[in-house]
């Protein structure tokens, strides 16, 4: 396929915003994958925060991080993404090039434990005041359960008003693919 599929699409993005010596946020570290991602792009001398709620999560994280011995490149912390601002220091502001969530629920983990549209708003709009400019932040929005629809709908309606003089807002998706597919809204920083 020649077309990037959700997660490559989102990874190239990062990719495109992401350099050595940079900070990210993986705001739903999950299994780790993206967390494991976002270190690599960071380097040695870059750092990586990554947010979770469940000890299962920032567990599986921990493992895989070591198994590629960049652990020392991530700060876990088993705290909501809405912490942000409470956790990165001022003084790494100009530093912050990139943040990714995967929304909905940990895969393999408890289904009844999901992102919620009042964390993850509260996130997005601590981050995007954060960030440097021409960072970027994507959110990969799985909407498949009733709590991913008003997340869904939550963000869409957010991001649509935020002002193009501030950053620009990209809606990535595939519209014939059935059983509600995941898509991407990525925003971009000015």
């Amino acid at each position: 396929m020649k077309i990037y599929g959700v997660l490559p699409f989102a990874r190239f993005l990062l990719e495109q915003a992401i350099q050595a010596g940079d900070i990210a946020v993986d705001c739903t570290v999950g299994n780790g994958h993206d967390t494991l991602f976002l270190a690599n792009l960071v380097g040695e001398d870059g750092l990586v925060y990554g947010f979770d709620i469940q000890e299962q999560a920032i567990a599986a994280t921990t493992s895989r991080l070591q198994e590629h011995h960049v652990l020392s490149r991530v700060e876990l912390i088993q705290r909501g993404h809405e912490n942000v601002r409470q956790v990165i220091s001022k003084l790494d502001y100009r530093r912050l090039k990139g943040a990714i969530f995967n929304l909905g629920f940990l895969p393999g983990g408890d289904k009844s434990i999901v992102t919620t549209y009042t964390s993850t708003l509260a996130a997005v709009s601590a981050l995007l005041e954060m960030m440097a400019p021409s960072g970027i932040i994507v959110l990969v929005i799985y909407h498949g359960h009733d709590e991913g629809k008003e997340e869904k709908n939550q963000v869409l309606s957010f991001v649509e008003q935020i002002d193009q003089r501030h950053a620009h807002v990209l809606k990535y998706e595939f519209i014939n693919q059935a059983n509600d597919p995941p898509f991407i809204i990525a925003i971009e920083k000015r």
